[in-house]
This record gives structure tokens, C-alpha cells and sequence, in this order.
């Protein structure tokens, strides 16, 4: 696809302006990385602060009477436990079990639910959702994308270089909340989430002021050492968090169950979700494959798509394998047959023809350190 085709965040000319360089990620023109490099943003994150431009994401509302009704049916989460101002992780399921795509829940109230969801699957989640009301559902749908900028600001001093743009107490703000406020004097959704494995927030906002935002917060981060960053050290960071990517550990063909997320599989909501019969009979009988995670113990990076072997069978794939900048180490997730998803199997990973050692081991590979 030609630079002239790929979609464009409101951020694209300040990302060019730092010296980013601009790949194609799903059909949008963004920064893989800039000038410090993804070693350096990834540490900067893990140290001091980071700032992600992730205005590409998908925002869809609910609204009407049925809301909360409406999105249980669709998304394996419970709608039901949210409080106002609480937002959850959460799966849209196909029949099968499979993930549609995972995404978050944000309650404003009984009758106000935001779906924020991944960019490349924004449009197949639009047909997906609207494709699933029925006459009877009292909903109104709105694909609100292009109605905002998303920035994120993560690592252990984001609060307090946030704290200096707004009068929103950010203690107060527990994580998966969220509250409303000006930030830098601007209407903005300021929630305590984000995909790094650290502390942080996510600020929603009109795509007007999303330079004036993210200038201010590079401004008031110089001295904290905040880095933009770009989606190579988002990958890195989540990869080390074992965060799941949708395309490579999540997928249509992939259940919730065997990707590890039983925990938002509520397969007791009182109503059902598409596929919760299929994920209810797959609990029953015990999944056939599960995801783990493993360190490479020989010379060699794993990546995304490797043959794993357990003596001379192939077993699997790796789903996602990187080196990890801030443990030092050469990682990844794998799915492997249930019988030997367990800490201290060893494997061998397919790197270019040669088997190289590995071993599973717990996930996440890294957890901050909570004060």
C-alpha cells in the first residue's frame, strides 16, 4: 500500500518532526520507532516514561436502555460488575469459543458503554456488533473513531507528569477506572490503563488538540526523561508483560481458554454469550492447547511464526518472540499441547534450520514492582 493510502493518526506529522520511522501497520501510516531506538524507549518506559501515540484504535458507543444487556451478549466479560467509571478487558467470541477481538469496556452509565477496540479490526467489529442487534434491542451504535486521539503515557513517573496538565486528582483514579477532566484545558477521558505492563494512563480526546497534548506532555516529561515511542517498544513491552496480541495470540480459530484468559471467561453470566456453550463444553472436556511462555537458554532469537519442537515433533508455533530489552534475555509465548504447558518443559525452537534450547516459564515474564 503507498504512503498516500494508509490511514493517518492526527499525529503523523509530529511522529515525521521527531525523526519517527513510519512503517504500515494494518493499513495505518505509524511510528515503529524514532531516533533513540527501541532499546531506549523500551527502558525509558520500564525507568521513567514513554508516550504512545495509539489514536489508531477503534471507539464505538453504546447507548440506550438495553446497553449493558446488549455488549453481555456479545463480549465474555460481565458487563454487570462494572461500576460507573470502571472498565474491564474483555472479548468479542464467535461461535466456536474464538476471539473476534479483545478489547475494553468503559461504563459512563447503565445506559453508556464505550468499546474501544483494535485498529485493524475496527470495521469487522463494526459489522460484527451492529450485525448482532436486533429489532428488540433498545441501542443506538456509533462508530466514533475518527472522533478521537488516544495518547498514552506509561511508566513509573507518567502520573506525575500528567499530574502537571490537569486539576483530576490522578491518585484517586484507581486502575481500570477512569474519570473526566480538562488535561492541558481540553475535555479529555483520562484512564488509568494501558499496555506496557507499568503504570499509566490513556488520554481520549478530540484529534484538534491531539498535538498540543502530546507536545505538552514531551514538554513537561524533558525532565523526567520521557521518550516517544513506537510500536516496536510497545510490542517489546507487552511481549514482556505476556499481554496478548490479537492476530498472533488471540485470533478467530483461538478460544479464550486456551489463550489464558479463563479469568474474563464468565461463562456463569446469567444470560449466555456468543460461544459460551462452545467455551463451556471445552472447560468440561480440557482445552487441547495452551499458551505459554518461554526463555531461550542457547544463542538465538525466537520469532513470530518458529517451529517448536519437543524432541524430533513439532509441537507448535511461536506466537510472539522477541529479545527483552529490560530483562535482558530472549523470550516468547508459544501454544503447546496441554500435556506439556508446564514450567520447566524444554524445547527446541526452528531458528533458520537450527534447533536452539528453550525452556517454559512462568508468565509474565516481567511485574512491576507495586509501592
Amino acid at each position: 500500500m503507498s504512503t498516500d493510502e494508509l490511514k493517518k493518526t492526527p499525529l503523523n506529522e509530529a511522529h515525521k518532526r521527531l525523526g519517527g520511522k513510519m512503517v504500515d501497520f494494518g493499513g495505518w501510516e505509524m511510528p515503529v520507532q524514532y531516533t533513540a531506538g527501541v532499546i531506549e524507549e523500551h527502558n525509558a518506559t520500564r525507568l521513567r516514561a514513554g508516550l504512545f501515540d495509539v489514536s489508531h484504535m477503534g471507539e464505538i458507543w453504546v447507548e440506550g436502555r438495553d446497553a449493558i444487556r446488549f455488549v453481555n451478549r456479545l463480549t465474555c466479560n460481565d458487563v454487570t460488575q462494572l461500576a460507573d467509571r470502571q472498565a474491564h478487558y474483555t472479548c468479542l467470541t464467535n461461535e466456536n469459543g474464538g476471539v473476534v477481538d479483545d478489547l475494553l469496556v468503559y461504563r459512563f452509565g447503565p445506559g453508556k458503554l464505550l468499546l474501544v477496540v483494535n485498529a485493524a479490526t475496527t470495521d469487522k467489529d463494526w459489522e460484527w456488533i451492529t450485525g448482532k442487534k436486533t429489532d428488540e434491542d433498545d441501542v443506538e451504535l456509533k462508530n466514533a473513531s475518527e472522533e478521537y486521539c488516544q495518547i498514552a503515557i506509561q511508566g513509573p513517573r507518567a502520573k506525575q507528569i500528567l499530574q502537571t496538565m490537569t486539576n483530576v486528582e490522578l491518585d484517586n483514579i484507581k486502575y481500570y477506572w477512569f474519570e473526566m477532566g480538562e488535561v492541558d484545558g481540553t475535555e479529555a477521558i483520562i484512564s488509568r490503563t494501558g499496555y506496557t505492563g507499568e503504570d499509566g494512563f490513556e488520554v481520549y480526546a478530540a484529534p484538534e488538540f491531539a498535538e498540543q497534548l502530546w507536545s505538552k506532555m514531551l514538554d513537561n516529561g524533558r525532565g523526567s526523561g520521557i521518550l516517544p515511542c513506537g510500536l516496536a517498544a510497545r510490542n517489546t513491552l507487552r511481549l514482556e508483560a505476556a499481554m496478548s496480541l490479537y492476530g498472533n495470540e488471540l485470533g478467530e480459530d483461538i478460544t479464550t481458554l486456551e489463550s489464558g484468559l479463563g479469568w474474563i471467561t464468565k461463562l456463569e453470566q446469567e444470560e449466555g454469550f456468543v460461544g459460551r456453550d462452545a467455551l463451556a463444553e471445552l472447560k468440561e472436556k480440557g482445552v487441547g492447547r495452551k499458551l505459554v511462555g518461554f526463555e531461550m537458554t542457547e544463542k538465538g532469537i525466537a520469532r513470530d511464526g518458529f517451529d517448536v519442537y519437543i524432541g524430533e515433533e513439532k509441537v507448535g508455533n511461536v506466537t510472539s518472540g522477541s529479545p527483552a530489552p529490560f530483562l535482558k534475555k530472549n523470550i516468547g509465548l508459544a501454544f503447546l499441547p496441554a500435556e506439556f504447558a508446564k514450567t520447566g518443559q524444554e524445547l527446541k525452537i526452528d531458528i533458520r534450520g537450527k534447533q536452539v534450547a528453550a525452556v517454559v516459564v512462568p508468565i509474565p515474564f516481567y511485574k512491576r514492582e507495586k509501592p
